[in-house]
């Protein structure tokens, strides 16, 4: 059957979604997370269609790819199509080919699992590998310990503590109180919780968002950033460490997160909060 590519409206998002939903298991890779379009729909809905591709064949979504910026496309596929060859050379083709409409021509990435054929083919086509990244695990069969310090939920009250957290640790103008507002109207604001942590005066010292994929799925951490005010003071193990009991309450079965192996920083904060490191991952990127 016919591989169809494609750029799903509002309604083909929540299918796509469903999907990644589906596609999550503890022993699975790290891997595109519905957490992921979450977090998107902090710039709406239309905007959040615009950047997912599915394809699909017979009427069922065999990959879920999100365009994270205009030359990055993160994507993963069904657990039982990792080495469906007509598949990964369909998504060769449209990763190559700019009237495709998934990547632009030049210097483009593809963030996808370990063990895809796609991996394969790219190396094939003269695709290399870009900077390494860590991802980290950590198991929530047992109880979460205490994180040591206040956590307060992020509502739309604290939008603006989210805000400033986030644009510290991220050294950015980014972040607004809108981002808050937005994922409070998303259509998947009830997988995802907010939390902050607050020093003895009640100054935001550190964030975190995590975002269920349904009971006895793993969790995902994204993002979590530490105000440059309060760095060093263990509060990013702290955030780490609620965000994981959040997730626990939720259902989820683990929590997972990726970093670049380059941040140093942040790897040591997620094992510090109970995560163990996997092998390095990187992203296929074509620079011509």
């Amino acid at each position: 059957m016919t591989i169809v590519l494609n750029g799903p409206t509002a309604d083909g998002v929540r299918e796509a979604m469903a999907a990644l939903r589906e596609w999550q298991h503890d022993e699975a890779p790290m891997q595109l997370h519905p957490g992921d379009i979450g977090w998107n729909h902090r710039f709406g809905t239309a905007e959040t269609a615009a950047v997912v591709r599915t394809w699909s064949r017979d009427g069922r979504i065999l990959a879920v790819g999100m365009l994270d910026s205009p030359t990055l496309v993160r994507m993963t596929v069904a657990p039982d199509a990792f080495h469906d060859e007509s598949l990964a050379w369909r998504l060769v083709e449209d990763f190559s080919l700019p009237e495709r409409g998934v990547l632009p021509g030049g210097a483009v990435s593809v963030e996808a699992p370990r063990g895809l054929l796609l991996h394969d083919l790219l190396t094939e086509e003269g695709w290399g590998l870009g900077e390494p990244w860590t991802p980290l695990f950590r198991d929530l069969a047992e109880t979460v310990e205490d994180p040591g310090v206040r956590i307060e939920e992020i509502g739309l009250e604290q939008a603006q503590d989210f805000a400033d957290v986030l644009r510290s640790a991220f050294n950015t103008t980014r972040p607004t109180r809108a981002y808050r507002y937005g994922m409070s109207a998303a259509p998947f604001h009830a997988d995802a919780r907010c939390l902050g942590a607050y020093d003895d005066r009640g100054n935001p010292a550190a964030v975190v968002t995590v975002w269920s994929a349904g009971p006895g799925k793993p969790g995902l951490v994204e993002p979590m950033g530490v105000h440059e005010d309060h760095r060093g003071r263990g509060y990013g193990r702290a955030i780490t460490v609620a965000g994981a009991a959040a997730l626990r309450e939720m259902g989820s079965s683990s929590v997972r997160v990726c970093t670049p192996s380059s941040n140093t920083g942040g790897v040591a904060t997620y094992k510090a909060a109970g995560f163990g490191a996997r092998p390095e991952i990187a992203d296929r990127i074509r620079t011509v």
